[in-house]
């Protein structure tokens, strides 16, 4: 029988992610210096530094840290009394990635709840957070839960998210899923109310407010606010939110910094399901970082969040209080 050719190449070519799944694993796995793979390989220090570095991005290569550190340990303990929250991880710091840092234990808490019996239709957000959480979930085949989009992933130009999360975890844990059929901002309230009475969009929606548990992007305020960001908001309406009080934003609407949803002509225009507080249901915040640090503080204190997956640099100034 002859051997089809896989990944498009040709019979018997190296594959060209071979090298750099190799140089990975020397590097995360072996615990192998850059200077030693290059050595190991036959190939230039600059070189093995490409092929790790490829191979983080192309996910050929996941690491997982399965002993928690004990700084981190004591971390979630004050967090949890601090707050009050039902679930809470802390993950050890990597300077500014903080994305890359939070990626591997959120989605380890992610499989953990799609463990439980409880977790029957599980709610999301987007964000940078969630798709790197997203993408280290494990692939494992869960056909009895739900994945229900809380927010519109199309912009009102009709382009999509690039930082979609229901897609990628639909994919690897192979669940039913339900994309939100709507831009997440739309021109007036009276197109509004025509968006939410389609048939696709209410049955979306009706998940999501029935959603056992949630994962959430927490957004910020300031010159990199999401709102602004991704064109939903002007310069000038973001400052009229910040003089009304808002520090954060989650699935859109805009909160204080007492965690009260600020009522505004925006919220009259999101087709996002809103997320209130509740005793019930785990809702999880996936973010860290000092721009979030108002945002993050105002969630928790209002209890729009009672699960909360930050770094170790971002716990401890919501434990002192501090922005920075």
């Amino acid at each position: 029988m002859t051997e089809m050719p896989t990944r498009g190449r040709r019979l018997g070519a190296p594959d060209p992610l071979d090298a750099a799944a190799r140089a990975g694993w020397l590097y995360y796995a072996g615990g192998l210096t850059q200077d030693q793979i290059a050595a190991q390989m036959g190939i230039s220090r600059q070189r093995a530094q490409r092929l790790v570095s490829r191979a983080m991005q192309e996910g050929l290569v996941r690491v997982r840290l399965e002993h928690p550190l004990s700084e981190c340990l004591e971390l979630e303990a004050r967090l949890r009394d601090r707050f009050d929250l039902h679930e809470v991880r802390v993950a050890p710091s990597l300077g500014e990635d903080i994305d890359r840092s939070l990626g591997p234990i959120a989605a380890a808490l992610f499989d953990a709840v799609l463990g439980r019996e409880t977790t029957g239709i599980v709610g999301l957000g987007i964000g940078r957070a969630l798709a790197a959480m997203a993408a280290e979930v494990e692939h494992r085949a869960r056909p009895d839960q739900t994945l229900v989009s809380l927010i519109g992933n199309i912009a009102d130009d009709g382009s999509g998210s690039q930082f979609e999360v229901i897609m990628t975890l639909a994919a690897r844990i192979h669940a039913p899923h339900f994309p939100m059929p709507a831009p997440v901002l739309v021109a007036s309230a009276e197109e509004r109310r025509s968006v939410l009475n389609l048939r696709a969009v209410r049955t979306v929606r009706d998940l999501g407010q029935r959603a056992d548990v949630i994962f959430l992007g927490v957004g910020q305020m300031g010159a990199r606010a999401p709102l602004l960001t991704q064109g939903f908001l002007t310069s000038d309406d973001l400052h009229a939110l910040e003089r009304r009080g808002a520090v954060g934003e989650i699935t859109g609407y805009v909160y204080d910094a007492d965690g009260q949803y600020i009522d505004t002509p925006l919220g009259e225009r999101l087709t996002s399901v809103q997320v209130h507080p509740s005793a019930e249901r785990l809702t999880v915040g996936v973010a860290g970082g000092k721009a979030k640090m108002a945002a993050l503080r105002g969630a928790l204190k209002g209890g729009i969040l009672n699960g909360l997956v930050t770094d170790e640099t971002t716990a401890r100034a919501l434990l002192d209080g501090r922005h920075d």
